[in-house]
């Protein structure tokens, strides 16, 4: 299995290549503002072609390439349908009036191939199965990707913006919900193995047995004892 990431743009969002090995086919996470030089460098770097553009939700820090990657090599990109409208307004989702500035100039729309995301989905692209779950709390239609447990690694959870090394996404934007956050990691992540690896949309990997132990968000949640007043982080 070949995961090779990178940090983008402004935000620092963090963009995924996933394949089988290098020299096949692959699927790329959340391509977001800045993010397509990187792309294309290591696409190159591993030999890479890409089927599809997978989405973890709607944010501009998240999708701000989407447009340039997806027509540059002819693959849709999913995304669950009530993030969908973010690709095209990506203010509203903000809590911006139209036409405020917004990190200078971006292309915003959406691609020529859109398909949509739905819990419980299991998408066969690149020789993968990833697995969908809908993951709502930082926006309405954010979702998580697992893969299984292979030969020569563990389980891989990419958490978008639902769960960080040490924190979670903020609910304070358009669309986010702290309940439906809380909801989110007791459905979602607490089920996982200790051993799961979490590549999360911003900073560094950690694991669900790290976060289970150490997060406070994960740990309120798995005692049943409701919100944190804690540090939240993402766009």
């Amino acid at each position: 299995m070949l995961i090779a990431g990178f940090p983008a743009g402004a935000w620092g969002t963090n963009c995924y290549l996933v394949a089988p090995a290098a020299g096949e086919e692959c699927v790329i996470i959340d391509p977001g503002h800045q993010a397509t030089a990187g792309v294309e460098e290591t696409l190159r770097k591993h030999r890479l072609k890409p089927v599809a553009v997978v989405l973890t939700h709607g944010h501009i820090d998240h999708v701000a390439s989407v447009v340039p990657v997806c027509g540059a090599h002819d693959v849709p990109a999913w995304i669950h349908p009530e993030d969908r409208y973010m690709m095209s307004d990506p203010e509203k989702a903000l809590g911006r009036s139209i036409g405020m500035p917004l990190m200078g100039e971006l292309t915003v729309g959406e691609p020529d191939d859109v398909k949509e995301l739905t819990d419980g989905a299991r998408l066969e692209l690149a020789g993968m199965q990833l697995t969908v779950a809908h993951a709502p709390g930082h926006t309405k239609g954010s979702v998580t990707f697992a893969l299984p447990e292979a030969a020569d690694i563990p389980p891989v959870f990419f958490s978008g913006d639902l769960l960080f090394a040490g924190s979670i996404g903020r609910t304070d934007l358009p669309g986010g919900d702290m309940a439906e956050m809380l909801d989110s990691l007791a459905r979602v992540c607490l089920p996982l193995d200790d051993s799961t690896v979490v590549l999360s949309g911003h900073g560094p990997q950690t694991t669900i047995g790290q976060e289970r132990a150490a997060n406070p968000y994960l740990r309120q949640v798995a005692a049943g004892l409701g919100s944190v007043d804690a540090p939240r982080r993402g766009m």
